[in-house]
């Protein structure tokens, strides 16, 4: 018989999401009276405005006549990929350095292939779960040891630092997963911060993964919404980016990746050839549905739609932080991202999350699920419908006051 892939064997625990979703559900089950709330899972909740839900109604309906029928779109639908490039990045980049996906989370694995086992990777800690697992299947993460992988170095991210990494952690020739907005401090970089993390990554000969799914949430003009704002980020950086949460395009699944041509490894090869290769090969392209409401979120009615959303969004966020620091627990986030990183000193983060869960019948994320340095944290998510995150910070009131 075939043997188990090793690398699978290396997982140290289930899946973050999926172990609260089994929890919750055991809590339901022996509580079936009660109405859990949930303020975990960063899954949008509100329907797809009209505007851009008529696009999706309008691409289902073409593929219905001879004339509007369409196949496969390998790397994305060109007028997408030019729309994509003239409203985030200022036309920066041709459409062949935007690749359209099924969504950021999909592109970061498969970019985990790209680069292979053996890969040196650096996380900032606390991080999104599959930057560390997804090396691991990748073969990029080594053994474990000591409460982590030895492929994998670790970035702090703390009050202490103001949640930006010590740069001369990283080791040269590495792979450095970066988020901001971060998921899940809700942090975000500043242009000061991101410019000192291309510096590093160009002087260590890295590259970074720029994981900006949440930049539709920055409100303060200051703060970058994408990587490529910092001077030669498109020789060290491939970014990803997302419309699941600005869209609601969650359930739909339409993301891209930005591949510079200026991006080489240490040979002079293209990045961006190879990743067109892996694209091609092991990917058929996003659904020409979803690439037609895609079209509809970047005109000018559907850019207002989103920025609608991501407000609604944004005054559930306002609400759960100034709900928490008026019990006196400190927290980020919650501003320019629809995350709220709450502090609870001295407590296991899995503890808080039991206890709020059964005194208050509202999940939550434990930090600890993130990385080493989120352990004593629980994240809020801002996701949710206003009357559910109105009464869930009631709750979280009478049980903390």
């Amino acid at each position: 018989m075939i043997n188990r892939n090793p690398y699978i064997a290396n997982l140290k625990a289930g899946y973050l999401f999926p172990e609260i979703a089994k929890r919750r559900r055991e809590y339901a089950a022996a509580h079936p009276e009660a109405k859990i709330i949930s303020l975990g899972v960063g899954n949008t909740t509100e329907p797809i405005l009209p505007h851009i839900n008529a696009g999706l109604a309008e691409g289902a309906k073409r593929l219905g006549t001879v004339e509007g029928y369409s196949g496969y779109q390998d790397e994305g639908l060109p007028e997408l990929r030019e729309k994509i490039s003239k409203v985030f990045y200022r036309g920066k980049f041709a459409i062949d350095e935007i690749f359209i996906s099924d969504g950021a989370k999909c592109d970061i694995g498969r970019l985990q292939i790209l680069f292979g086992a053996g890969t040196k990777i650096a996380v900032q800690d606390p991080s999104y779960p599959v930057y560390v697992d997804g090396s691991v299947l990748a073969g990029a993460a080594g053994g474990w040891e000591n409460n982590g992988y030895t492929g994998i170095t670790y970035l702090p991210c703390t009050a202490d630092n103001n949640f930006f990494p010590n740069m001369e952690l990283i080791q040269p020739d590495s792979l450095i997963y970066f988020c901001s907005p971060n998921n899940p401090t809700g942090a975000v970089s500043n242009r000061d911060q991101l410019s000192t993390l291309v510096k590093a990554a160009i002087e260590k000969g890295c590259i970074i993964i720029f994981d900006a799914a949440y930049s539709e949430f920055i409100r303060d003009p200051s703060l970058p919404k994408t990587i490529f704002e910092i001077d030669k980020a498109d020789q060290c950086a491939i970014e990803v980016n997302s419309f699941s949460k600005p869209a609601g395009f969650t359930g739909v699944r339409l993301g891209w990746s930005v591949v510079p041509k200026a991006l080489l490894y240490s040979g002079g090869e293209s990045v961006n050839k190879d990743w067109g290769r892996i694209m091609g090969t092991i990917f058929n392209g996003a659904s020409n549905i979803a690439q037609a409401g895609g079209l509809a979120a970047l005109n000018d009615e559907g850019l207002k739609e989103m920025r609608t959303l991501t407000d609604f969004y944004l005054t559930n966020a306002k609400l759960i932080r100034d709900t928490l620091q008026k019990l006196g627990i400190n927290c980020i986030g919650g501003d320019n991202s629809p995350y709220i990183w709450a502090h609870f000193p001295g407590r296991d983060s899995w503890e808080v999350f039991s206890e709020i869960l059964e005194k208050c019948q509202v999940v939550t994320t434990p930090g600890a699920g993130f990385g080493p340095a989120g352990q004593n944290f629980v994240r809020f998510s801002a996701f949710g419908h206003k009357e559910d995150v109105e009464e869930a910070c009631k709750r979280i009131t009478s049980l903390l006051s």
